[in-house]
């Protein structure tokens, strides 16, 4: 955890640096602009499952949106909203009795971002940090009668508030769709997708 942190923080250093050197004109995200993200996540940042022969997890699937609000320098900052998901589920079966663990997680968050100004009109690069709350639901179930229900399997899996930070780049296709990479930590490392502005 502590390389991939390390990783993120030097990545996004050496971005805002070449950034800064880039001969810039104006931010292809303007004030007033309103853009829908959708994305899915490489390398979840989030815990579950045993990884048995039963595993099974959905994608991390990532939504935000952003608006532009106002101008700082020649670049643009947004705000916004972000919302993913993730769920793991594990299944044991000896004989007639079965058991199963299952992590839900929901990530609500606010977020803010600045625009680079760049001479592309195609190209949107930002870098900005999100508050958010990550809600966990965990279900355990258990048919052998003997089964101690008191028994707690949650341990360490509990919801909790966060403050991250994230990279990304459009690059857009259409005047009102895009591709997008983000790197940083919401429901996944690396989240891939698509942008629709609006």
């Amino acid at each position: 955890m502590k390389t991939i942190k390390n990783l993120f923080k030097t990545t996004a250093l050496a971005a805002v640096m070449f950034f800064a050197s880039v001969g810039t004109t104006k931010a292809q995200f303007d004030v007033g602009d309103n853009v829908l993200n959708l994305g899915v996540g490489l390398g979840s940042t989030l815990l579950g499952g045993y990884s048995g022969s039963n595993f099974s997890q959905t994608p991390a699937i990532g939504l935000s949106f952003e608006h532009g609000t106002w101008e700082l320098g020649d670049g643009t900052v947004s705000l916004g909203g972000y919302l993913g998901y993730k769920a793991y589920k594990d299944e044991y079966n000896d004989g007639s009795y079965s058991q199963s663990w299952k992590w839900t997680y929901t990530i609500i968050g606010i977020r803010g971002a600045y625009h680079f100004p760049l001479d592309n009109e195609k190209l949107d690069l930002y870098l900005g940090a999100m508050l958010s709350y990550n809600i966990v639901s965990f279900k355990y179930t258990n048919n052998n009668p003997a089964y101690n229900s008191a028994y707690d399997y949650s341990a360490g899996y509990g919801s909790g508030a966060g403050f991250t930070g994230f990279g990304g780049i459009r690059y857009y296709i259409s005047d009102k769709f895009g591709l997008n990479a983000e790197l940083g930590y919401g429901i996944a490392y690396l989240t891939l997708g698509v942008s629709f502005k609006l």
